[in-house]
């Protein structure tokens, strides 16, 4: 049995949709070249054959450390189940799903059968849209401390003989900092509005929703602070409805901004219990 070559699992898809060998990422990708199929009981996942020196489960845990790598598969593993996803309703499975051969592979359909079935057939004819707001970090308070301190300490270090202290500079700054506070205030209330609002007319279009944590700033490729993160599984023929709902930026309030990402193959809307670790 251990002479069994590692396979690994992209992606689960129904044996009826497919025709002819699974499309995969183009021919000169490390990860991905190698894409064959492995049918059963009305289901077929799409394999490739991956080295033990990297895939058997020693190794593998120290690559999952090594983050330079770790990226590598995440892309390929992304590639090969987007290219599946333009053609048929795909199952993404977790990053770095091992079986040992053919039989590990088939095992994993049929224990998972059930789930996977059904988790098809509720993607069909649906895909994922993205919905983010965004806060813009606009500093201003920088300034106003600045000037503070420029005006305390000019009234510090230089006082005429017998000159009233200036108190009217630090009650100033309180009152500026107490003007940011709830300026800043004002944003989060109106962006935590929003958000309740825009979330409430996309999932009367959308089939399901998803509510993700908001996204690290080092994550985000745009600007601004993340504060509402969502997916929504959109069917296809509501499509154009679900983005008619989204307003365009002009309706959107200064200082917020809304992004909008997909269509997508569903990742957040496809667990189905087969993930929980490799099948060896």
């Amino acid at each position: 049995m251990n002479d069994e070559p590692l396979l690994y699992v992209y992606a689960v898809v129904r044996s009826s949709d497919t025709t002819g060998p699974p499309p995969g990422p183009p021919a000169d990708e490390t990860l991905g070249a190698g894409l064959t199929a492995v049918a059963h009981r009305g289901l077929t996942a799409l394999v490739e054959p991956v080295p033990a020196a990297d895939f058997d489960e020693a190794p593998l845990r120290r690559r999952l450390e090594d983050l330079d790598w770790l990226a590598e598969v995440a892309r390929a593993h992304h590639r090969v189940v987007a290219a599946a996803g333009r053609h048929v309703t795909t199952v993404p499975l977790r990053l770095a799903t091992v079986c040992r051969g053919e039989p590990g592979v088939r095992r994993l359909l049929e224990d998972g059968e059930h789930r996977l079935s059904e988790t098809i057939d509720r993607l069909t004819g649906a895909h994922e849209w993205g919905i983010k707001l965004y806060v813009d970090e606009t500093p201003g308070e920088p300034a106003s401390a600045s000037t503070a301190s420029a005006g305390s300490t000019a009234g510090t270090t230089s006082p005429g003989p017998g000159a009233a202290a200036p108190g009217s500079s630090g009650r100033d700054y309180l009152r500026r900092r107490l003007g940011d506070r709830r300026a800043r205030q004002d944003v989060e209330d109106t962006a935590a509005l929003t958000a309740r609002r825009l979330h409430e007319s996309l999932e009367r279009v959308a089939a399901e929703t998803v509510l993700h944590p908001p996204q690290q700033a080092r994550l985000s490729e745009g600007p601004g602070r993340n504060v509402f993160n969502a997916a929504y599984l959109v069917p296809d023929e509501k499509r154009q409805e679900f983005l008619d709902t989204v307003p365009p930026p002009e309706d959107v309030r200064a200082g917020l901004r809304v992004e909008i990402t997909g269509p997508w193959v569903p990742y957040s809307f496809t667990r189905t219990g087969t993930d929980d670790g490799p099948d060896r």
